[in-house]
């Protein structure tokens, strides 16, 4: 019986057999650079989401495969599997697929990402427009990052850097989060606490944990959502 877990495996599998990522293999396919991403695997409330049949004959087609090599790519054929996809990278040892696939995740300027269209209502990265980045020793579904665009993330970020935002993570007194505010542009704050009501956060410059100066309260009702930052490339 195939899975949910089972399918998803295939797709990387195949994906690695044809010298691509699962990104790489969607372009392959003229799908959305983002439709294998780990992000579009779970829905946000938990649910497992499946790939579309559509989406499976088009990568079928765009690698010249067919559906019986894929079921055995499936967690039914793991072992058929692995030994296609072994000799297709002319791995000396079947062992190398036990290492991690290529991890991306989804990337968009910061600059871009309060025009509306990028999210939806969780913050978790949505439709076209989205490139990508590769960071091989993060994995987590919904994360995405961020490329700072001029100087309003100073002086923590600077233009040209990549930050990681993760909508799943649970956000700690001191950790620091993107805030999007129902008026638009993106921004970068220190997290004090929140209530039923509103948020509590700390400029990024300035002030010490004591000083209200610092300080500014948002009603939850002006915010669509805050995440967490759990890297940075500075």
């Amino acid at each position: 019986m195939l899975s949910h877990e089972s399918v998803w495996c295939a797709i990387d599998l195949l994906a690695r057999k044809n010298g691509l990522t699962p990104s790489g293999l969607a372009r392959r396919a003229g799908l959305d650079p983002t439709t294998f991403n780990p992000s579009k695997r779970t829905a946000g409330d938990g649910r497992p989401r499946w790939p579309s049949m559509e989406s499976i004959a088009k990568i079928l087609s765009a690698t010249q495969a067919d559906l019986s090599e894929f079921v055995a790519l499936t967690g039914s054929g793991a072992a058929a599997g692995d030994a296609v996809a072994a000799d297709a990278l002319k791995a000396e040892d079947a062992e190398d697929l036990l290492l991690p696939l290529p991890q991306t995740v989804p990337l968009l300027a910061s600059a871009e990402a309060g025009a509306g269209g990028f999210f939806d209502d969780g913050g978790y990265p949505l439709g076209s427009g989205w490139n990508e980045v590769p960071l091989p020793s993060l994995r987590g579904a919904g994360d995405y990052a961020l490329k700072v665009t001029g100087d309003g993330m100073l002086p923590l970020y600077r233009d040209g850097d990549i930050v990681v935002v993760s909508p799943r993570t649970k956000v700690r007194r001191g950790d620091r989060i993107i805030i999007k505010p129902h008026s638009g542009e993106l921004t970068v704050r220190i997290f004090q606490r929140k209530t039923t009501t509103f948020l509590e956060t700390r400029s990024l410059v300035g002030g010490s944990v004591k000083d209200d100066v610092a300080k500014t309260t948002i009603r939850l009702s002006e915010i669509d959502w805050i995440a967490r930052i759990i890297w940075a490339s500075q």
